[in-house]
């Protein structure tokens, strides 16, 4: 079961990431990233995965050491684990970043490869989008101002 849910982990959020990076124009991305549910099921395969082994998993971030704790994620749970737990907060970090670029209205070629990095290496991807962010930002304030948008 454990192998099943990594492997439905990714296939479930891929198609979330494939809308905000190919179609982020198309309205219904729009609709559909502005749902804080397209988390939910990366939350639930994580959730399902750390019931059966909360009291370890507790003890494990509440005095955290590196030996114990790189003893649980060399498990299959463990790496299941923290596989549904990275997919779940890179999908909330890459929605957020999708929809801060759809109101600055960001190039979607200056956003496509800024995700396609935030999904495979998120902290690497949201400072590349803070840069875009405040740049684009700083570029509509003065709009923002005169229009009152």
């Amino acid at each position: 079961m454990t192998t099943t849910l990594f492997d439905l982990t990714f296939l479930l959020i891929a198609p979330f990431w494939a809308l905000m990076i190919l179609a982020p124009k198309w309205s219904w991305t729009k609709k559909i990233a502005e749902s804080h549910l397209i988390v939910l099921p990366p939350v639930v395969i994580y959730v399902v995965l750390v019931l059966p082994v909360l009291p370890e998993v507790l003890a494990l971030v509440s005095r955290p050491e590196l030996g114990p704790l790189a003893d649980f994620m060399a498990t299959d749970t463990g790496a299941a684990l923290v596989w549904a737990h990275m997919l779940a907060w890179d999908l909330f970090v890459g929605r957020w970043m999708y929809l801060e670029s759809r109101r600055l209205d960001v190039h979607p070629l200056v956003m496509a490869p800024v995700l396609v990095i935030t999904i495979l290496l998120a902290p690497a991807g949201l400072p590349l989008f803070l840069v875009i962010r405040k740049v684009c930002d700083a570029k509509n304030r003065g709009a923002a101002v005169v229009t009152g948008q």
